[in-house]
């Protein structure tokens, strides 16, 4: 979907702020760009949509040079997600959503279905929503309602510099889960910039590390933690990788479809329940999209050795604290 062929970007204060580039972003995946201050990520991000051009090299939207594409349109087919976010204060949240759809000429009716769509599916009901003005939101309301107009003419591609990093450290949690869970529906090519590692490693499909404009790695969540290629990779991605897998590990890769009859009692008992009391406190589900972290944690906590897994008010399987220990120590 986007392929980057030897692109260089340099300035004339003489900083090279990309330095040769080749890599290619999937259609339908999340792909990071991470690394420290100044390494050329969000220079690289703006290189999709022209807000920046290359000096050498080609950049490629689904197989067309994004140079040949004229720069207005092109942005219009591309969401575009920024840390302040950039809402009209002046427009209600309904018009904010509504922008790129109307400049592309929809006509009411279907701009209407579309924003409500959309801020549904962000949690935030249209009835209650639309009509509001951005100052009347959280900050977490206001990010929702930013990836609600960036998904509105419904983008094949979409960028998202920094979209949490002004938030909270909680309200980060949840839109980043929110988010995994949203991109499973839209299935949209995303390319994502962070200067965190630890939000790269749970946003990403793929991660590319980059250091003085330069990718130092491109590679998947798991095989960055079990196989950095150089030192400046394995500092960066830090110490704690052990932890750090079971953050990456997705409780739907070790957990068990089938329900053994050992854990049936526990499972029976989830049936119309959101959580039950257990001898050892509060036994609470987790998602198929839930991490292993977040498995293995409530395990503990409600001392139990399996939890129901749970996908739309439905148990579709079970996960073991045994299952994720043993997962945890083969990358060890």
């Amino acid at each position: 979907m986007i392929r980057f062929d030897n692109v260089h970007k340099r300035y004339s204060d003489g900083t090279h702020a990309v330095d040769g580039l080749d890599f290619e972003v999937e259609e339908g995946t999340t792909t990071v760009l991470v690394g420290p201050s100044g390494c050329g990520k969000t220079t690289t991000m703006k290189l999709v949509n022209r807000l920046e051009e290359p000096t050498d090299g080609t950049v490629y939207y689904d197989g067309t040079d994004v140079e040949a594409l004229e720069a207005t349109e092109l942005r219009r087919r591309i969401g575009y997600v920024i840390q302040d976010i950039g809402l009209f204060d002046h427009m209600t949240v309904g018009e904010n959503v509504a922008t790129v759809p109307e400049l592309k000429g929809w006509d009411a009716d279907r701009t209407d279905e579309r924003v409500d769509e959309l801020l549904d599916l962000m949690g935030l009901p249209p009835g209650e929503y639309r009509e509001r003005h951005p100052s009347d939101l959280s900050g977490g309301q206001r990010q929702r309602v930013g990836v609600a107009r960036a998904l509105a003419a419904g983008p094949d591609v979409m960028l998202m510099d920094e979209p949490f990093g002004a938030l909270d450290p909680i309200t980060r949690e949840e839109l980043q889960d929110e988010f995994i869970d949203i991109q499973r529906e839209i299935d949209t090519t995303i390319l994502f910039v962070t200067h965190d590692i630890n939000e790269a490693l749970k946003m990403g499909d793929r991660i590319a590390i980059m250091r003085d404009g330069k990718l130092v790695q491109y590679d998947t969540p798991t095989a960055l933690l079990d196989e950095p290629k150089t030192k400046f990779v394995e500092e960066f991605v830090g110490p704690d990788r052990t932890l750090k897998r079971l953050r990456v590990l997705r409780v739907e890769e070790v957990m068990r479809p089938e329900v053994p009859d050992e854990y049936a009692d526990i499972v029976d008992a989830f049936q119309g329940n959101d959580a039950v009391v257990a001898d050892g406190g509060e036994i609470v589900p987790v998602a198929p999209t839930d991490s292993a972290q977040v498995a293995l944690s409530r395990c503990i906590q409600a001392g139990v050795e399996a939890l129901p897994v749970v996908e739309d008010s439905t148990v579709v399987g079970v996960v073991t604290e045994s299952a994720i220990r043993n997962r945890q120590s083969e990358g060890a």
